[in-house]
């Protein structure tokens, strides 16, 4: 197959919302129908012993929640689909707005009762600066939940979206019935029984005819009728163009733990999602098309696999073809490198693959020379924009709990800290260590984490800090950068990269230094330079 063909067939996406709307338990369905799993567990379900296929860390199947990304990748109808499903709990933001910028479109799952959610927002108006095509889907329709029109006004009102439905439920919660397909004009009836792997569907192409009556009932008929009469009125006609330019979301409703409604929203993904599109890099913009190589890493795994001690950089190819055993710059330390396993990915299953192409996500073994944000190319000297690192909200002292284990404890913070699970500073002072994080449950993540994949133990201690800045003197031998350094000397540490850092106490303490170092400059974020 030529290399633009297999540029087209590729349909890369992020799966946001809200926690518990059911993200993982959509993409697991998604996986069915791809042939790619036999039967999907649902995340809490304790029963199926199997546990989403998506979740492999174990504080995720203790939790029920998903706390890093995965990247998985399916054939449908000759169509190659890579999606990343990421955590939808606050506390691991940072990792889903990193996806972002490796992804081409996403799926936003809003749940039917609670509606749009906090964090759905945030992530939401992520996509809307970035452009990025948006597809909504309404879920847990089994459930009672809002009315359909309202939660199309939340989301076109909450989100800031322009909306229009391309499926339309049939009564909701006790009276749901079925999806009515405005896509592809025809009716899918509810069952209630998710052990249906496929539904069937009945084509329906005209709504007049007593045939609908028949399947549904007269009232619910009449009533349906209604609501797609008032649909063509109210919400403009979909446009794929539109779509692509990031002007209208389609909607689409259904159960994802019933299996229900997800074959329509893939159906019609795979016809109108964009193939992998153009990124700007610091020096110019990158087409898919382009012969050469180049990709970025959003993500470092460490220990995907317990039993190899391994560490995965997840790379997005932009453009060109990424093969086995090629040598490839490193663009940040300007040195040739090249992989003998660059994987593929299938939940925790990984097979070695020869050649990627654009819009995949390569998983390449490193051994500490990747960082978040780096470049790979075929020589040419550029860095892809947008990945920031957001200035920590906690700060806790890490503590050694077992002094046998010190190196442990040393090398697991270390390869913790590249994943961008947390940030690292080290006080000047007396080199004593703090971890700060986004969230609070990262706490936990990663005191479980140390231990049980680095035989570690550690304890955390409070460190009264509001937020950490970024310290960038105008000059570094005047006079007032010095007298800074030894006013603040208590509060100065250094994060991974050896940046010097200024952990301020509060609002007040950031407003008086800038005031009175009008030198010294502040910055929340520390993009990766």
């Amino acid at each position: 197959m030529s290399f633009l063909k297999e540029i087209l067939r590729r349909r890369t996406f992020g799966i946001i919302s809200h926690p518990d709307a059911g993200k993982t338990t959509l993409t697991e369905k998604l996986l069915l129908f791809g042939g790619a799993i036999q039967e999907a567990g649902a995340v809490k379900n304790n029963k199926i012993k199997k546990g989403a296929t998506s979740d492999f860390m174990e504080i995720e199947r203790q939790r029920g929640i998903s706390v890093a990304t995965s990247v998985l990748a399916f054939n449908y109808k000759d169509k190659k689909i890579n999606i990343l499903d990421t955590p939808g709990h606050k506390d691991f933001a940072e990792d889903t707005f990193r996806t972002l910028t490796a992804v081409d479109s996403v799926i936003v799952v809003i749940d039917v009762a609670k509606g749009v959610e906090e964090q759905t927002e945030k992530l939401v108006s992520v996509c809307r600066m970035r452009k990025i095509p948006i597809i909504v889907f309404i879920n847990k329709l089994d459930r009672e939940g809002k009315d359909a029109f309202d939660l199309m006004d939340e989301v076109e009102k909450k989100l800031g979206l322009q909306v229009t439905p391309l499926s339309f439920p049939i009564g909701m919660g006790y009276d749901f019935q079925g999806i009515y397909n405005i896509w592809e004009k025809n009716i899918n009836l509810f069952s209630g029984d998710s052990r249906k792997n496929i539904e069937d569907t009945i084509a329906i192409s005209d709504l007049m005819s007593p045939e609908l009556d028949k399947l549904i009932g007269e009232n619910p008929a009449n009533k349906l009728r209604e609501e797609l009469e008032l649909i063509e009125e109210v919400y403009p006609a979909f446009s794929k163009e539109e779509y692509l330019a990031g002007n209208l979301q389609p909607v689409f409703f259904g159960s994802a733990l019933n299996n229900f409604g997800v074959r329509e929203l893939l159906d019609c993904f795979v016809e109108i999602a964009p193939t992998p599109r153009a990124k700007e890099s610091d020096t110019r913009l990158v087409n898919p098309e382009e012969q050469k190589l180049s990709g970025f890493v959003f993500k470092i795994h460490a220990n995907m696999d317990p039993k190899h001690r391994d560490r995965l950089a997840f790379i997005k190819i932009v453009s060109g073809t990424f093969e086995r055993n090629k040598p490839y710059t490193h663009v940040r330390l300007n040195k040739s490198l090249k992989f003998s396993s660059p994987n593929a990915f299938f939940a925790e299953k990984k097979e070695i693959v020869d050649i990627s192409y654009p819009g995949d996500i390569v998983g390449l073994h490193d051994t500490g020379n990747f960082k978040i944000g780096d470049t790979l190319t075929e020589g040419e000297i550029m860095n892809f924009k947008g990945i920031p690192s957001f200035s920590p909200e906690h700060f806790r002292y890490i503590n050694n709990a077992d002094p046998m284990k010190a190196k442990q404890l040393e090398k697991g913070v270390d390869q913790l800290m590249d994943e961008g699970v947390a940030q690292l500073f080290t006080l000047e002072m007396n080199n004593r260590k703090i971890i700060g994080t986004v969230g609070a449950l990262q706490y936990e993540v990663i005191q479980y984490r140390l231990e049980h994949e680095y035989g570690a133990k550690c304890t955390y201690e409070n460190f009264p800090v509001h937020k950490a800045c970024w310290v960038k003197p105008d000059d570094a031998k005047n006079e007032e950068f010095k007298e800074f350094r030894r006013v603040k000397q208590k509060f100065l540490a250094h994060d991974k990269y050896n940046q010097l850092v200024f952990l301020a106490d509060s609002d007040f303490t950031i407003q008086m230094t800038q005031s009175k170092y009008p030198s010294v400059k502040l910055f929340f974020t520390s993009e990766f330079d």
